[in-house]
């Protein structure tokens, strides 16, 4: 998913459910859920009616605390349903059915949390109660709007609101009644015939717009944008997201396979999300309007309905759907606009696990959502890399074969990582065993070097001998390297999996240098003199300190408001004279004239020229500073602080930013340095040893 994605949770007490269903085949007979449901988003009351088939006599479910049931009945006699204990928010209750084949039908009803239109990106990732407003009403799938009846099952859905509202859940569109007039209420059903593992419902005061577009034997699939009014007035935005959405899914159906719904919808969120669920995206209305989001997150999102939503994923074994989506997507426009684009989205990946502490690296196969930033430099980043340095390995012929192969064999299971190493191996006919051992269950990176470069001359041939070391465990790798002649450059690359390593080449002329991977191309720890530094390390810093040096209390109240949104961990404040004395990313936060003094007085690098004083705040880190890391926020006053809370957390990437307002006019990243490793020859005379494994 895009950065403003989360993973749907399902409630804690259900994981276990989850993950025992990695041998559910499609076959199987699914359990299956039909809810009735009237939801008034202005009082916030929710009534439901369920039928639920679970296929099993004892029944065992949650429900949000905000609801209560208020009768329980199979074949028209009553049933017992027993309250068996609370996890947070969730109730858990149980019932007995008369045989396994039993349909329970339970009534509850309730008033639902308000909608908080005050949350942030994070805490929307960390998982929301069922809420609901005018403005919007989400009840997400591990909220306990419903009675799951097993990890995968099949539903329908008929939901009513009132008349100037519009609601859908993801499926098929069966039926639909619009008001004929005042006080007159909208209806409509969907139902998802596939085993699926939740339910999201949405609400809002939107308008619809739709196009189909051809999808074969399966008949028109039909595209809608749900938006509010302010984003449907917008001159050609719902049209311009329908024919996007069509681009997408057409590239996505010739690379995978047919997309496996009848729909897909764009519809607009009072939240700041980025939800993918199976035939729609939930995203924020104020990211729906910038302009490059059609191009980037919507097919992001589109694209999880093949990797995520049409194969599910064995969590119980890490989550690979994320890796695989953002490699496909984010990483395919990158590669698409250009070589260099493509270069400096892997050279972000590789500065963002760098920057974690070590204590926050976690393995690939534990990853299961993105809470965090360090779990996204994982999730995400190492997980896309696999992909990048699989695709390397198996070439282009072979990778998309095994990509269409686990679509083929996986559509609509749940499936795991080693499903995906079976498809590959199985479409290329190599043994990936080692490869994917050392990348999902690892949790760092190996760090290499080259200590020494030698050419002598063999036989007539130029030999090329370099001394190659990595830091224990051994990985097995396929080590790029850039071969400089002087005026021309030559890719080669060598095998290696020895912590200490002898390695030769035969060359066509005399090198003069060796660049290690200089495009990038594996995943590895980058050496911090390398590294300019970048916010991430301060947003995911494990004990973070806050230097205000203006003593205006407005100042100082934004400064600490935008160090509380910044900083994953409450920072500690410390005065000036303690600067020198912690080891742990300092924030610098001041008025323009006092963090100039404040720079000098501490014997910091002064402003740097490129942020400079333009717009209403800067931001910078400062290069060099690797025994104290210290990021400088300059302003013009307290707003221009407070109008950072809400983007200055999205730009973890980067080394400097300049802002107006709220608005980034400019940023980028300090550059990398990556001198080669110089050849010597031997002296005259000295035909050189020859080298060895």
């Amino acid at each position: 998913m895009s950065s403003w994605s989360a993973l749907r949770s399902l409630p804690a007490l259900l994981l276990l459910a989850v993950a025992s269903a990695a041998a559910w085949a499609v076959d199987t007979p699914a359990a299956h859920l039909a809810l009735d449901v009237t939801l008034d988003p202005a009082s916030r009351r929710l009534a439901v009616v369920a039928a639920v088939r679970p296929g099993q006599r004892s029944f065992r479910f949650a429900l949000h605390d905000s609801l209560t049931i208020d009768s329980a009945s199979s074949d028209s006699q009553p049933i017992v349903v027993r309250l068996t204990g609370q996890q947070g928010n969730l109730r858990t209750w149980q019932a007995r059915l008369p045989t396994a084949q039993a349909t329970l039908r339970i009534a509850y009803q309730g008033t639902l949390p308000a909608l908080d239109p005050r949350l942030d990106h994070r805490q929307v990732l960390r998982g929301l109660p069922p809420m609901a407003a005018v403005e919007g009403s989400f009840l997400p799938s591990g909220g306990g709007w419903y009675p799951q009846p097993a990890a995968l099952f099949s539903y329908r859905v008929r939901v009513n609101v009132p008349g100037e509202q519009r609601a859908l859940v993801a499926g098929r569109l069966l039926d639909e009644e619009l008001p004929a007039g005042p006080g007159d209420r909208y209806r409509a059903s969907f139902e998802f015939a596939d085993p699926a593992d939740g339910i999201d419902l949405m609400a809002g005061p939107w308008i619809v717009r739709e196009k189909t577009m051809p999808a074969g034997d399966a008949g028109p699939l039909r595209l809608r944008t749900y938006f509010t009014r302010e984003l449907d007035e917008i001159a050609g935005l719902a049209d311009a997201y329908l024919d996007d959405t069509r681009t997408h899914i057409e590239r996505y159906a010739r690379e995978i396979g047919a997309y496996p719904f009848s729909s897909f919808s764009v519809v607009a969120s009072p939240l700041p999300t980025g939800f993918g669920m199976p035939t729609l995206t939930y995203l924020g209305a104020e990211v729906l309007k910038l302009p490059f989001i059609r191009a980037t997150s919507l097919g992001h999102e589109i694209l999880h309905n093949w990797w995520g939503n049409g194969v599910y994923v064995d969590y119980a074994t890490g989550n690979w759907a994320e890796g695989l989506t953002t490699f496909m997507a984010d990483y395919a426009y990158k590669e698409s606009e250009s070589a260099a684009a493509a270069q400096a989205m892997r050279l972000g990946w590789l500065r963002d696990f760098a920057a974690l502490p070590a204590a926050s690296r976690q393995t690939l196969a534990s990853f299961r959502s993105r809470t965090h930033g360090a779990a996204a430099a994982v999730g995400y980043g190492k997980a896309a890399m696999l992909f990048v340095m699989l695709r390397d390995r198996l070439g282009e012929e072979h990778f998309r074969a095994g990509l269409r192969l686990f679509w083929q064999q996986q559509r609509f299971r749940v499936a795991s990582w080693g499903d995906l190493q079976q498809a590959f191996e199985q479409a290329s006919g190599q043994s990936l065993t080692i490869f994917f051992r050392q990348w999902l269950l690892r949790d760092g990176a190996p760090t290499l070097r080259i200590h020494s470069a030698s050419a002598s001359t063999v036989a007539g041939d130029t030999r090329l001998t370099l001394e190659v070391s990595q830091d224990a465990p051994a990985y097995a790798l396929r080590l790029p390297l850039e071969i400089n002649y002087g005026g021309r450059a030559e890719s080669r690359s060598v095998d290696i999996d020895r912590l200490q390593q002898t390695v030769s080449l035969t060359l066509s002329g005399s090198p003069q240098g060796v660049v290690l991977d200089p495009q990038l191309r594996l995943w590895r720890l980058l050496d911090a003199a390398q590294l300019p530094p970048i916010l991430r390390q301060w947003i995911v810093a494990r004990e973070p300190r806050l230097l205000l040096v203006t003593a205006l209390s407005e100042v100082r109240d934004a400064g600490a408001a935008l160090a509380a949104r910044l900083f994953e961990v409450a920072p500690r404040e410390i005065p000036p004279d303690d600067l020198r004395k912690t080891t742990t990313p300092v924030l610098l936060i001041g008025l323009h004239a006092d963090v100039d003094a404040a720079l000098a007085a501490t014997g910091l690098p002064p402003r740097p020229p490129t942020p400079g004083q333009r717009g209403s705040a800067q931001l910078w880190t400062i290069v060099g500073q690797t025994d104290v890391p210290v990021a400088v926020v300059s302003a013009r006053d307290a707003a221009a602080l407070s109008a950072l809370l809400r983007p200055l957390p999205h730009y973890g990437s980067q080394s400097w930013l300049v802002f107006d307002g709220s608005r980034a006019l400019a940023r980028g990243v300090w550059p990398l340095v990556d001198p080669p490793v110089p050849v010597s020859r031997p002296p005259a005379g000295d035909p050189g040893r020859k080298a060895g494994r």
